[in-house]
Parts: structure tokens; C-alpha cells; sequence
């Protein structure tokens, strides 16, 4: 086993995740694509092998816990992440990433073609204009816009009953308290992802009407 691929295994167990060896390895093969493609497409900031394991796929996973029901779409998906990670890491899951740029769906694209990605759908649009045939159990983002704005731009895309996950940085009390009045906050939670020192949250919300 690699040192890379060691510290994945060791990484999501720690989230109590138990992750098969052979989506772990898939996992590090979808870095090793990013990294191929960021030369041209500059995707990522992040480039050395360890701090991606960190601040890519063990980030995503971080959720993980959080992703209700069989659809998830991922807003703003950019590089594929949360998106990517989370549906190797759960493929009975759903998943449909979204994003507005071509060469970023390009990329996308590929690494479904190249890691079979059979429950993963691309779509390229505007979050906003996106009108699926369904509605998903979950929305999530990562890095795509203040929680208030995200709402508005994605709203409608959750089912009845649904939940929006948003992966946040440091405190998002001024985000959370900034919502609008039909949809309600029901967790805020501290999120320790191991290899990263930098202040990670989750934010979970309903609609109320």
C-alpha cells in the first residue's frame, strides 16, 4: 500500500468512514487525473499529492454522515469536489455535479469516463437556470457562494423533505443568521478533517414553506 493511499485509508477511518481499499485507490487515480489536467486547466491550487488527500478527499468526505437519501447534486462542483469523492465513497448514492464552465466539465466528464463513475451525471449549467426532472434529497457545496446566496441560486433544486449541506470555513454565524425566512438552520457542526489545520463546518438547512 502507498504512503498516499495509507493515509487515506487511516484518514477516513478517523471520520468513521469505512472506506473500501478499492475506492480509496480510485480516489488517489481521480488526483492523479487533476493534477494531469491542471496544467491546462488550472483547476486546483492545491497540487502536491499529500495536501490534496487532505484538502480534497478527506475534506469531501467529511460530510459524508450528512448526505441524506438516494440523489445529491453538487452545486458549483468545479474540479468535482465534494461531488467526485462522495460518490465513490457511497456509490448506492446518486450523484449529479453541476457547473457552469466547459473546460470544468470537461475535466468532469473524463474522470467519470476514466473511474466508471456509473452513478455520477455532469451537467453543464447555470445553477440557477438548472431545472432537473427531479428533484435531490440533498444539495451540497463546497466553496460556491455565502450561504444566503447559495439558497437562492439552488433552492430549487431539493425535494420536499430535502436537506442543503454547505461546507464552510471558519464560524458561518453571520452567514447562517443572514438566511431568509423560508428556510430554517438545523445544525451548525465543527468538522475535524485530518491533515488540515484550517477551520472547517457544516451547515445544514430545511425549507420551512
Amino acid at each position: 500500500m502507498s504512503a498516499a493511499l495509507q493515509r487515506l485509508c487511516d484518514g477516513a477511518r478517523s471520520l468513521d468512514l469505512d472506506l473500501a481499499t478499492d475506492a480509496a485507490q480510485r480516489m488517489l487515480d481521480y488526483l492523479a487525473l487533476l493534477r494531469k489536467w491542471n496544467r491546462a486547466y488550472n483547476l486546483t491550487a492545491v497540487t502536491n499529492t499529500d495536501a490534496q488527500v487532505a484538502a480534497h478527499l478527506l475534506d469531501s468526505l467529511s460530510i459524508a454522515p450528512f448526505i441524506n437519501g438516494d440523489s445529491v447534486a453538487d452545486v458549483g462542483s468545479g474540479a468535482g469536489l465534494p461531488g467526485i469523492p462522495l460518490a465513490l465513497a457511497q456509490p448506492q448514492k446518486r450523484f449529479t455535479l453541476i457547473d457552469s464552465r466547459a473546460k470544468r466539465t470537461r475535466f468532469l466528464r473524463e474522470a467519470v469516463r476514466v473511474l466508471a463513475l456509473e452513478n455520477v451525471t455532469i451537467v453543464q449549467d447555470r445553477v440557477e437556470d438548472y431545472r432537473p426532472p427531479e428533484r435531490f434529497a440533498t444539495v451540497v457545496a463546497r466553496a460556491f457562494a455565502a450561504l444566503p446566496k447559495m439558497l437562492d441560486l439552488s433552492g430549487h433544486l431539493l425535494a420536499e423533505g430535502g436537506e442543503i449541506v454547505a461546507m464552510k470555513g471558519r464560524d458561518p454565524s453571520a452567514e447562517v443568521d443572514a438566511i431568509p425566512a423560508q428556510w430554517r438552520v438545523i445544525a451548525v457542526e465543527g468538522l475535524s478533517v485530518p491533515g488540515l489545520t484550517a477551520q472547517r463546518h457544516v451547515v445544514r438547512v430545511v425549507r420551512t414553506r
